[in-house]
């Protein structure tokens, strides 16, 4: 319906700029084209924000999502060590359910808390 409007706004552009045109017709013409203009940068826009709305993930698929950073096990406190032979990052309360002396090999937790800025991320996509 907006590029109707709008090209119904350059219709109007021939008989104003004609010989004997009219100087109001070129004003008319112009709104009635900007109006159409707006009409369809508003329909986008509508679009765009109806499929944005679908495509996030609800309140409880998040709450379902463990925290980035956290122990591995629980999903709850900062991990303190990580486990080379299984793979995986333990806080000090899981540490003793997981522990095993035999196979287990612990180097300390280099992951962090919190989820990493932005300048931080730059950083170490460069170093990979």
């Amino acid at each position: 319906m907006g590029v109707f409007v709008a090209f119904l706004g350059l219709c109007f552009l021939p008989a104003a700029l004609s010989d004997h045109g009219e100087g109001n017709l070129l004003g008319l013409g112009a709104s009635v084209f900007s109006l159409g203009a707006l009409m369809i940068a508003g329909g986008i826009y509508l679009k765009a924000n109806a499929k944005g709305t679908a495509a996030r993930p609800s309140s409880a698929k998040a709450a379902a999502l463990p925290a980035r950073g956290a122990c591995d096990l629980c999903h709850a406190e900062v991990p303190a060590v990580h486990c080379k032979v299984h793979q995986l990052h333990l806080c000090d309360s899981c540490l003793g359910t997981h522990y095993d002396f035999r196979s287990c090999v612990y180097v300390p937790s280099t992951r962090r808390a919190a989820s990493k800025g932005g300048k931080a991320m730059a950083t170490s996509a460069r170093g990979a």
